[in-house]
């Protein structure tokens, strides 16, 4: 007798069959780890840290990013156990566990970090997330800023890395600069990205003068809406095109979040925008301008700001020409009334208690000089080279 003759019970309607166990959908699931060789181990930690929420065990999740968090934090509270890590280039990814939660944490080199939790509960999950996330941002009032910093690496191409340094309010310094000077920031410390008008801030003046620490408090100023990074080799980059398009347009892996807008420092680079830049560096005062207004600038909210030493008259007239510059703000020494009120020289004060001024004025290099006792500066100073 073959399979399909077989007989069919007869139906016992007395007994009727007892309808299957009521299961919840959501314990049905089940959580499966598949990887071949396209998966590295930070996306198998991107996988285990969901296999509880995916099978029901954890029916709540959060996630928030930190685009502000400590270069050197940690993201790991007292009560949690570390389970997993994977470091690759740019990011580094962990694998947390607790009573009754599990949090995925991912730091980008440069670019903040993330925090996915998953629990039991509502109420155990917001009290696991607030205890990872305690402590890991800068607050704003803080005096510090985070600034990337752009350099070619012949190994590993262009290449970003985040310091945390000194962004000075602009209120607490104004007093180092002159009068001229002290208003073209004014303006500058208060554009918003509505206002923005002109791609390039130039800073020109002698050596000393305050040009950095400046661009520092415009970083602390325009925190809300704009990454500030410092080229630390604009000759290599106006050179190769490769690295400025990483630089220019290649920032896409930036968390949600992050500032829109783009400041580039470039910093004493005299031979770009001289006069004859053209004839001695190539294109690269070409790329530079391209950068600013041009396709390349297109599409990307990408400012750049230039210290030089060199005389405005010196300048290649394409770089000061209407409409490009968003401020051209003359950054020069202190008069003598200005230095000397600067030293304490107001009225009032005894004869010999304030240092000697050069009746030419000084820069504010030599300011703080003179008040830590060093020797009056020379009236006719040469150009160092140098910058402050």
């Amino acid at each position: 007798m073959s399979s399909l003759d077989l007989p069919t019970p007869p139906l016992d309607l007395t007994h009727p069959p007892a309808p299957p166990p009521t299961v919840e959908p959501v314990a049905a699931l089940q959580s499966v780890l598949r990887h071949d060789d396209t998966d590295s181990p930070c996306d198998v930690i991107d996988a285990l840290a969901l296999a509880d929420f995916i099978t029901g065990r954890h029916p709540w999740s959060h996630t928030v990013r930190l685009p502000r968090a400590r270069p050197d934090v940690r993201l790991v509270p007292a009560d949690g156990r570390l389970l997993r890590t994977a470091i690759e280039a740019r990011q580094r990814s962990q694998l947390l566990g607790g009573d009754g939660w599990t949090a995925r944490v991912v730091a980008w080199k440069g670019y903040g970090a993330e925090v996915t939790v998953t629990a039991v509960s509502g109420e155990i999950g917001q009290a696991a997330l607030d205890r990872i996330v305690a402590g890991a941002t800068v607050p704003d009032d803080a005096g510090v800023g985070r600034i990337g910093f752009w350099h070619q690496n012949p190994r590993r191409g262009a290449q970003r890395d985040v310091r945390t340094i000194a962004t000075p309010e602009w209120a607490t310094i104004r007093g180092n600069y002159t009068a001229t000077a002290q208003r073209g920031f004014d303006l500058l410390m208060a554009v918003t990205p509505e206002s923005v008008v002109g791609r390039l801030v130039l800073l020109h003046g002698a050596p000393g003068t305050g040009k950095t620490t400046a661009l520092r408090a415009l970083a602390h100023a325009w925190r809300q809406w704009c990454q500030v990074d410092c080229v630390l080799d604009p000759d290599v980059l106006f050179s190769d095109a490769g690295y400025l398009s990483e630089v220019a347009v290649g920032n896409e892996d930036e968390p949600d979040g992050g500032p829109r807008w783009r400041l580039l420092i470039v910093e004493d680079c005299d031979e770009l925008i001289r006069g004859e830049a053209r004839q001695t560096s190539g294109q690269a005062l070409s790329r530079l301008l391209n950068l600013t207004d041009g396709l390349l600038g297109q599409g990307r909210d990408v400012l750049v700001a230039i210290t030089t030493n060199e005389d405005l008259s010196r300048l290649h007239p394409a770089v000061t020409r209407p409409g490009r510059c968003l401020a051209r703000i003359e950054v020069g020494p202190l008069s003598y009334p200005e230095a000397t009120g600067w030293l304490g020289g107001g009225t009032g004060t005894p004869a010999g208690a304030v240092p000697a001024v050069p009746s030419g004025g000084v820069t504010l290099a030599e300011l703080y000089a003179l008040r830590a006792g060093a020797p009056t500066p020379p009236t006719d100073r040469h150009d160092p080279g140098g910058y402050l």
